[in-house]
């Protein structure tokens, strides 16, 4: 600010003077006389080791600070320490080349901007290798891959209605003759669009309606609403696909065969059963459920290793009261029927925009002991908001596991209460960073949870969409960006899936 000369700077002075004696006099600001501590006291109980002790007392400090590390407590065999030195060695090459070049060090940049370099890092690859447990935190028609759902354009009687480069996605619907057109939108069969337009043209706009992958993530979607609303769309574009009741059963078959590929030998996933159908009828959920129990069985005979699949019924978090009921009746029809296949309960959808769990909790606590809750809650970046404030409820209403958790690091008190009673956070890395949460996988909350032995699970949440394996991307990011550079394949052994519902 420039002075234009000595009598206004004076007159300057004198307001200031006045204003604060009258914000003083007025006692807005009260500071008690205790709380003002001279700086010589303030810190009573600090006192500087002697220099011959530092070396030792820093030794013991560091190692006590180590203990408190998740994966700390598991011993490895005289194998397996061979295995941990050798992917310490490409982690310790990989933060070496961070810190030398920090935009070289991938954990710091969006997933789809580095996803090839990743796929060629000896990391990934080593971590490709080794088994991964369980998945425990997935949603029913995001596991297959985009590759394997471009498949299944293929399949015979899919319409189409609208065309890629429309405002309005296109939808697809199997018919055996040509559905009632929508809003003036005329059904054309797939089979004569993908002539027109060439096989390859037509894979490779199709694969776009499938994935959130982007080559400029941060600008094609300005903000968490905007990311959201792409993919819930992707959902509602894929469901009438994947709902189509021959091809339910293979997506399922095929997501169980991707997990097995990539390591994973178990998984929780979450959903609605949506209404199934084919040429003649449609399916409710108990009929679903058995569609599920069945394949399953199909593929366990097949695949001896693989430990098996259970299902978390998951209605959407804007449902009314009275739809909300009709959901509980239904998930205890679906557990008398298929006990050994429902493994809780919980809800989903965007947490900022829906109806918080103190909503619900009156029906909540009015369900069975025995039915598990696991639900989402703390995915969002506010504090003091409903949104993450479904932690409290969460914990109060008993959850075994809690979806996400980001927020949890801002509740001391639900913190406390994850580790007494032991409350799994099923994390998320990738879908965090995607879906506007974090940018810097350095600077995700799990890293917290790391360092100080909370329990936790890694999972993927929805990887289909995001181009992604099932599980190792996730793995990835959690070892080298999450992680300290101390953890080694301890803490792979600790977030593999033991909170289960096996």
């Amino acid at each position: 600010m420039r002075i234009v000369n000595s009598e206004m700077y004076f007159l300057m002075l004198v307001s200031f003077a006045l204003t604060f004696n009258h914000v003083k006099s007025a006692h807005l600001i009260s500071i008690p006389q205790s709380d003002i501590i001279p700086t010589e006291m303030n810190n009573s109980h600090v006192r500087r080791p002697l220099a011959e002790e530092y070396n030792e007392t820093r030794e013991n400090f560091f190692r006590d600070q180590l203990s408190r590390e998740l994966g700390y407590d598991v011993k490895l065999s005289a194998d397996e320490q061979k295995v941990n030195n050798f992917i310490m060695k490409l982690k310790r090459d990989e933060i070496e080349k961070g810190i030398q070049t920090p935009f070289q060090f991938l954990p710091s940049r969006h997933i789809f901007e580095v996803l090839q370099q990743i796929n060629s890092s000896k990391l990934f690859k080593f971590i490709r290798k080794l088994p991964k447990g369980g998945i425990l935190h997935a949603h029913d028609t995001a596991l297959c891959s985009a590759d394997y759902i471009v498949t299944l354009l293929r399949r015979d009687n899919l319409w189409q209605c609208g065309e890629f480069d429309a405002k309005v996605r296109p939808q697809f619907k199997f018919s055996q003759n040509e559905p009632i057109a929508v809003n003036g939108c005329q059904w054309k069969k797939v089979s004569e669009i993908r002539t027109r337009l060439g096989d390859s043209e037509y894979d490779r706009l199709a694969r776009k309606l499938f994935t959130l992958y982007s080559d400029d993530p941060r600008n094609t979607f300005k903000d968490i609403n905007d990311v959201w609303r792409t993919f819930m769309n992707i959902f509602t574009t894929l469901d009438p696909i994947v709902t189509y009741a021959p091809v339910f059963k293979d997506y399922y078959y095929q997501a169980l065969k991707e997990l097995y590929e990539d390591g994973v030998t178990y998984l929780e996933f979450r959903g609605l059963f949506p209404t199934v159908y084919d040429f003649e009828r449609t399916y409710g959920p108990v009929e679903i459920a058995g569609m599920y129990v069945e394949t399953l069985k199909s593929f366990m005979d097949s695949h001896p290793g693989f430990l098996g699949s259970k299902f978390v019924y998951a209605p959407i978090r804007f449902t009314d009261d009275a739809t909300f009921d009709g959901y509980l009746k239904t998930v205890e029809e679906l557990r008398e029927k298929y006990p050994n296949f429902i493994a809780g309960f919980d809800l989903v959808g965007q947490e900022d925009l829906g109806r918080p769990l103190k909503d619900y909790a009156s029906r909540l606590l009015k369900m069975p002991e025995d039915l598990n809750f696991f639900f989402h809650a703390g995915e969002t970046n506010w504090h003091g908001t409903p949104t993450d404030e479904n932690l409290i409820d969460a914990v109060l209403l008993g959850a075994k596991r809690i979806g996400h958790g980001f927020a949890s690091i801002k509740h001391p008190k639900v913190l406390e209460e994850i580790k007494r009673k032991h409350i799994c956070l099923e994390v998320n890395p990738i879908s965090n960073q995607v879906l506007k949460l974090v940018d810097d996988y350095r600077n995700h909350p799990a890293a917290f949870f790391f360092s100080d032995n909370y329990p936790v699970i890694i999972s993927s949440d929805d990887p289909s969409f995001w181009e992604t394996t099932p599980l190792s991307h996730d793995f990835y990011m959690a070892f080298l960006g999450i992680a300290s550079a101390h953890q080694d394949l301890r803490v792979l052994k600790k977030i593999s899936g033991k909170f289960n519902k096996l």
